[in-house]
């Protein structure tokens, strides 16, 4: 079988990816350069949109047990998520390594080949594919696909390789992280701020286990990690907090700095980009993760739809489209929050202003978006309906003609999108009989609100990532363009006047 898809990068992304892609279809295999998993983690667990992206597949059981965060804050200012009438916690304390595992596990019972050990080196594109070259447990070899998507973080060679240039902030200060264990410690999950702009932070991972950041203004930005030693880290703690650590056991080091990076396109052709190698940020509270996670949601659905012929090329320029625009957030976003979180007494009365403004319910709420991911909205045309253009709420339930209910996120679990119809008699109405000839295509789900959720919502059409494209009442648009647009046009003619 000829290959769909090649993702270089088995992190978080890639495999969330390729599991996207599976799900729908396409042929697909990872290559990553490392031999096996690193077991590092450089995030310590993800928001809350990226949580309901592996809730609508179905993934969330398979991480086992992790805890919600019940505050939130942005760059160190607290806010109470509990005044907002939607979660908007996020997963907290769980290790990237458990998160990889879980997709790897994942990807094993799907099927889908992960080539650990293989380093892609270079790529030329075709007008039919893309060939890869790579170094291999039995030396160089090639490969080919119909797309490659460079999921291969901030320093990525499918980036270089197809030429897309990147606009870069340089880094302008360093910090060191490690896990140790063998010593008791403080907590100080969202950070301590000391005199001069410095900051630690420690948090308890469970059995012993810390997390230790120092971010010392005086760091070098620009160390090189293979340089680093776990006496330096231990040095630079005690320099800051009195505390020694130097007894304790380093199972992992790093260093890095706040350089940022984003990528020009997302898409040149057909080579794509997602994650860290489309937008590279400072490490902060797993953003990075969070919105890489949602770049595999947002292209899965659409590279298989045009693989599979079932909708043209030019969706995936909605790719670009929705998510660049998410990118250039991220990192302004992400250089706020990290001036307040790391500046010195110079920021206090900001701090002390926004901190008043976080005891608003709509100010809390725009910072909660932000954070959570919950306040991404995507152009789906004209319409007043409030869900259009945002995510549906996956704990909300439909009542089935059985009497039965069923959350949104079950629904989702087949990545297809879905149109939900409570309109009509015995909940069958217009949307569902319009949406017929695209029903290989989306599920066509008929039911009741079991509450009334929404002022009239007789129906609403949800892409496979979760997002509302349309709604009745309070959409503008006919429902069988909507369809047209992200499902592609249907192989039965379109009734003359027909209308959603």
């Amino acid at each position: 079988m000829e290959t769909g898809v090649i993702i270089v990068g088995a992190g978080p992304v890639g495999l969330m990816l390729a599991g996207e892609l599976h799900l729908a279809g396409v042929n697909v295999t990872v290559f990553d350069k490392l031999p096996a998993p690193s077991g590092e983690s450089r995030a310590l667990g993800f928001n809350r949109r990226a949580a309901e992206s592996f809730d609508q597949r179905g993934l969330l059981p398979r991480l086992g047990t992790f805890r919600w965060g019940p505050m939130g804050h942005f760059g160190g200012v607290r806010f109470d998520l509990g005044m907002l009438e939607e979660d908007h916690s996020g997963v907290l304390g769980l290790s990237q390594a458990r998160t990889e595992d879980m997709l790897g596990g994942w990807l094993a019972d799907l099927g889908v080949p992960v080539r650990c050990g293989y380093e892609v080196t270079g790529l030329s594109e075709r007008p039919d594919g893309v060939d890869i070259t790579f170094e291999g447990p039995e030396g160089p070899g090639r490969d080919s696909a119909r797309y490659v998507v460079g999921c291969d973080g901030p320093h990525s060679t499918i980036r270089t390789a197809a030429g897309i240039p990147a606009r870069r902030w340089e880094a302008s200060r360093g910090m060191y992280t490690a896990e140790i264990t063998g010593i008791t410690l403080r907590p100080r999950p969202i950070g301590e701020r000391l005199p001069g702009g410095h900051m630690v932070v420690c948090t308890p991972l469970g059995e012993g286990r810390y997390r230790i950041v120092v971010h010392d203004r005086t760091l070098t930005p620009h160390q090189d990690p293979d340089t680093l030693t776990f006496p330096q880290i231990a040095d630079a703690w005690q320099r800051l907090t009195g505390e020694s650590v130097h007894q304790a056991r380093a199972h992992w080091m790093w260093s890095c700095n706040n350089a940022a990076l984003l990528a020009q396109d997302y898409r040149r052709g057909r080579i794509l980009l997602a994650g860290d190698a489309a937008h590279a940020i400072p490490p902060l509270a797993a953003w990075g993760l969070s919105a890489g996670l949602q770049d595999a949601a947002n292209l899965g659905w659409k590279l298989a739809a045009v693989l599979a012929g079932r909708a043209p090329e030019a969706l995936l320029d909605t790719y670009h489209a929705e998510r660049h625009p998410v990118g250039e957030h991220l990192i302004r976003n992400a250089q706020a929050a990290s001036l307040l979180y790391l500046g010195d007494a110079d920021i206090d009365p900001l701090r002390g202003v926004l901190g008043e403004l976080m005891t608003h319910k709509d100010a809390a709420g725009q910072l909660a978006g932000i954070v959570s991911g919950l306040g991404i909205t995507y152009d789906m045309g004209p319409g007043e309906h409030p869900l259009l253009g945002r995510r549906m709420p996956l704990d909300r339930e439909l009542l089935r003609a059985d009497g039965t209910r069923i959350r949104i996120a079950e629904l989702l679990h087949t990545a297809h999108g879905v149109l939900i119809d409570t309109g009509g008699a015995g909940g069958a109405g217009k949307a569902a009989h319009l949406a017929e000839d695209w029903a290989e295509r989306i599920d066509l789900v008929t039911g009741s609100w079991p509450q009334g959720p929404d002022p009239a919502l007789e129906a609403v059409l949800i892409r496979p990532d979760g997002y509302v494209a349309w709604t009745s009442p309070g959409s503008d648009s006919d429902l069988r363009d909507v369809l047209d647009h992200w499902f592609g046009t249907p192989r039965t003619p379109r009734p003359t006047g027909a209308r959603g």
